[in-house]
C-alpha cells in the first residue's frame, strides 16, 4: 500500500507524456519579478577553533578570523557574475553571505531591488550548493516531481506541477537519465554532471529571478563543465540574475564569462568584464610573460605570484594589486551601485510570493510518499529482516519449551525482550535526523515545507519496520520459548513489546535530534542512556543503593519489564521451587522486587515517555536546524 502512494505521482508523469516540450514550457510558472542585487563594503567574521598543543597546557579556544575584507559589486537581470580566486580566498563564503545562508558577524548594505533580504525575496532565489544533497534510492524524474509537488504553487494543479518539472528535465537536457536513480557514496547513480544539472533542475523549478550556483564544475571534465556554464549563460540570457563562483576554469569557459569578481584573501583585486581583466592588469604592470589561459594567470596574481617577482615577493605582489584596485576600479565599482538598470514592480513581494507554496497537510502526504519510496530499501532490507529471524529462531532454541517451573529461564526470556528491542532500533533511529540533516536545511532554506510536517511524516514512515520486526522476533520466540498458550496472554506480551520498541525509538530519535551534528557522539550518549535504563529494570540488582533506586522510576525499561511479567504471572501462580516444595511466583525473587502491582499506572508512564521523547526529539532538532 505505502509503496503504491510513493509510485502515485510517477504514474501521473507518465501520462503527461503527450505534452511535447513548448507545451511543457508554455505550463512553466509565469516569470518572476527582476532581481538586482548589489552588495557594498561586505565583511564577515567568523570563530574558528584553535586547538590544544601536545607540547603546551593551554586551553582550546576559538577566535575571530576576517574571511570577507570590505567586497562591493552589483549583478544586474540577464548578467552572469563569475566569483574567481584559489581555496581560501572567500569565494563560497560570499554567495553564502549573499544567499543569506551563513551565520556570524557580517556588516556591509546588501540589497535585492533595493531592499534588504526577506523571506519572500529569498523564496524567489535559487541556490544550488557546492556538494549536492540527494535521497540516493530516488530517480531523476522523481527528485524533480517531489521538490516540484512541494516548492510550486497551489494556484497550479498537480498535473500542472508535474508538467513544470517534465519541462525542466527537457531544458536541461535530464530526459535520457529520467529512471535512473541519484545514487550516493555507495550506491552508484547519474554522473557528477548529471547529479550538477538536477541541483540546478530543482532551483529552476519555480522560475527564480536570482540564481546562486556554487562550484557547478567542480570534478567534472571539461566538456561537462563547459555544458553546465553554458547552461547558465542561457539561464542568464533569459533574464535572470545569476552569480556562480569558479575554481579553475578552461580557457573556453573563461571567455563565457560577462563579468567577472576576482578575490584574494577576502578582498577585491578585479571587479568588470571578463573580456578586460587581462589588459587591466597589463595596464598596471603585470602582464603574462608567455601565452597561457587567462584564469591561470589571475589566479597566480590572486596568490601573489608574477613572473616578474621572486616567492618572497607574493606579500609585497597581493599589496601592490589591492593599492591598484582601490585606486583604478573602487569608483567603477561605486558608480555601478548607483546604476539602477530595471523598473521595479509596483506590487508587494507579500503578494508574490507566501511562506510555503503548500498546506502542512499536503506537505505531510508528499514527504510520506517520498519517505516510503526511499526508505524501503533499508528498512525491509534482506539483510535486517534475515538478522531478526535468525536471531528469532535461535533465541527460540535457547529457551526451548521452557516450563513454569524454570522461573529464571521465563524471566529471562521477558528481560531478553527488553535488551533487544531497547537496542535494535538504535541503528537506524538516531542516525535519522543527522543522516537528514544537508537536506533539510536544504529544503527548508527554500520554504518547501513546515519543520512540524517533516518530522511527523517521517515518524509515520518509520512505523511500518518498528512494528512489523518486533512482531515477528515475539511471534516466533513466545511460541518456541513455552510461554502462556494462549491468545490473551500473547497478545498482552506483544503489545508491551511493541510499545516498548517505540519508546527506544523515541530514545534513540531525540539523543540524535539533540546532538544532530556529531553523530559519533550521539551514538555514545545513546548506548549510555539504553544500557543504564536496561540494568536498573530490575533483572540484574534487586538491592541497588537507595541513592541510585530512583533511576528505574525514570527508565522505560523497568516499566515494560513490569508489564512482561505480569502479562505470564499471577502473584498467586506457583511453580515448583525444590522437589517437593512449591512456592509462589509472587515471591521469586525477581519478581517480588519488580511487583505486578500498578500495571495500569505503568502502562501510563509508558505512553507519558512515548509522547515526551517524541515531543524532545522534535524541539531539540528545532533548535539544533536554527544553529545551522
Amino acid at each position: 500500500m505505502a509503496e503504491e502512494m510513493a509510485s502515485e505521482i510517477l504514474n501521473s508523469l507518465v501520462t503527461q507524456r503527450p505534452h511535447s516540450a513548448e507545451a511543457n514550457r508554455n505550463i512553466r510558472v509565469e516569470v518572476n519579478p527582476s532581481v538586482t542585487l548589489k552588495f557594498e563594503d561586505v565583511v564577515h567574521r567568523t570563530k574558528i577553533s584553535i586547538g590544544q598543543s601536545l607540547f603546551c597546557k593551554k586551553e582550546a579556544s576559538s577566535e575571530e578570523k576576517l574571511v570577507l575584507k570590505g567586497i562591493s559589486g552589483a549583478v544586474f537581470p540577464g548578467e552572469l557574475l563569475a566569483i574567481l580566486g584559489p581555496s581560501g580566498s572567500g569565494k563560497t563564503t560570499l554567495i553564502n553571505v549573499l544567499g543569506g545562508r551563513l551565520n556570524g558577524t557580517i556588516r556591509g548594505n546588501i540589497t535585492y531591488n533595493g531592499k534588504p533580504l526577506s523571506k519572500p525575496v529569498k523564496q524567489n532565489m535559487g541556490f544550488v550548493a557546492q556538494h549536492d544533497v540527494f535521497y540516493p534510492h530516488l530517480s531523476v524524474s522523481e527528485t524533480l516531481v517531489y521538490s516540484a509537488l512541494l516548492r510550486l504553487p497551489n494556484s497550479l494543479s498537480k498535473e500542472e506541477k508535474i508538467s513544470n518539472a517534465e519541462a525542466v528535465m527537457n531544458e536541461l537536457d535530464l530526459t535520457h537519465c529520467k529512471d535512473t536513480i541519484m545514487g550516493g557514496p555507495l550506491l552508484r547513480g547519474v554522473s557528477g554532471a548529471e547529479r550538477k544539472r538536477v541541483s540546478i533542475g530543482q532551483e529552476l523549478l519555480t522560475n527564480p529571478s536570482l540564481l546562486l550556483v556554487d562550484e557547478p564544475t567542480s570534478g567534472l571534465d571539461s566538456t561537462a563543465a563547459r555544458r553546465i556554464v553554458l547552461t547558465l549563460c542561457e539561464l542568464a540570457k533569459g533574464g535572470r540574475t545569476i552569480i556562480m563562483t569558479i575554481h579553475q576554469p578552461s580557457s573556453k569557459l573563461y571567455y563565457m564569462f560577462e563579468k567577472i569578481l576576482l578575490l584574494s584573501e577576502g578582498s577585491s583585486l578585479y571587479f568588470g568584464k571578463g573580456e578586460n581583466a587581462m589588459n587591466y592588469f597589463s595596464s598596471i604592470g603585470y602582464a603574462p610573460s608567455l601565452a597561457m589561459n587567462p584564469s591561470d594567470f589571475l589566479l597566480d596574481l590572486a596568490n601573489g605570484i608574477y613572473s616578474g617577482n621572486s616567492e618572497n615577493d607574493t606579500k609585497a605582489t597581493k599589496q601592490a594589486l589591492l593599492a591598484a584596485f582601490e585606486s583604478n576600479l573602487a569608483c567603477q565599482v561605486k558608480m555601478e551601485l548607483q546604476n539602477d538598470r530595471v523598473s521595479l514592480h509596483e506590487s508587494s513581494e507579500a503578494e508574490i510570493f507566501g511562506q510555503y507554496c503548500t498546506t502542512w497537510w499536503q506537505q505531510f502526504n508528499i514527504l510520506l510518499r517520498r519517505g516510503f519510496k526511499e526508505r524501503k530499501h533499508e528498512q525491509f532490507s534482506v539483510h535486517k529482516i534475515c538478522q531478526v529471524l535468525a536471531l528469532s529462531f535461535f533465541a527460540g532454541l535457547l529457551w526451548w519449551q521452557s516450563r513454569i517451573d524454570e522461573m529464571h529461564d521465563l524471566v529471562a526470556l521477558l528481560f531478553y525482550y527488553t535488551q533487544v528491542w531497547g537496542f535494535f532500533p538504535m541503528v537506524q533511529s538516531i542516525f535519522t535526523f543527522p543522516s537528514d540533516r544537508g537536506m533539510i536545511i536544504k529544503e527548508r532554506s527554500s520554504y518547501m515545507y513546515r519543520l512540524s510536517s517533516y518530522f511527523i511524516a517521517s515518524n509515520v514512515v518509520d512505523l511500518p519496520v518498528q512494528l512489523a520486526l518486533p512482531s515477528f522476533f515475539v511471534t516466533i520466540t513466545y511460541w518456541m520459548g513455552g510461554l502462556k498458550a494462549n491468545a490473551s496472554n500473547f497478545f498482552q506480551t506483544l503489545a508491551v513489546v511493541l510499545l516498548y520498541a517505540l519508546i527506544s525509538q523515541s530514545v534513540w530519535l531525540a539523543i540524535g535530534a539533540l546532538l544532530v551534528n556529531n553523530q559519533r557522539v550521539a551514538a555514545s550518549v545513546g548506548s549510555v542512556v539504553m544500557t543504564l535504563s536496561v540494568l536498573v529494570n530490575g533483572y540484574f540488582v534487586q538491592n541497588m543503593p537507595a541513592s541510585i533506586s530512583w533511576l528505574k522510576r525514570i527508565s522505560h525499561s523497568y516499566y515494560s519489564y513490569k508489564l512482561l511479567l505480569g502479562s505470564q504471572f499471577k502473584y498467586d501462580d506457583t511453580y515448583r521451587c525444590g522437589s517437593n516444595f512449591t512456592c509462589l511466583v509472587g515471591n521469586y525473587p525477581v519478581i517480588k522486587h519488580v511487583g505486578l502491582d500498578k500495571q495500569g499506572f505503568s502502562v501510563a508512564a509508558l505512553v507519558a515517555m512515548l509522547v515526551g521523547y517524541r515531543l524532545f526529539a522534535y524541539f531539540a532538532l528545532m533548535i539544533g536546524m536554527k544553529q545551522n
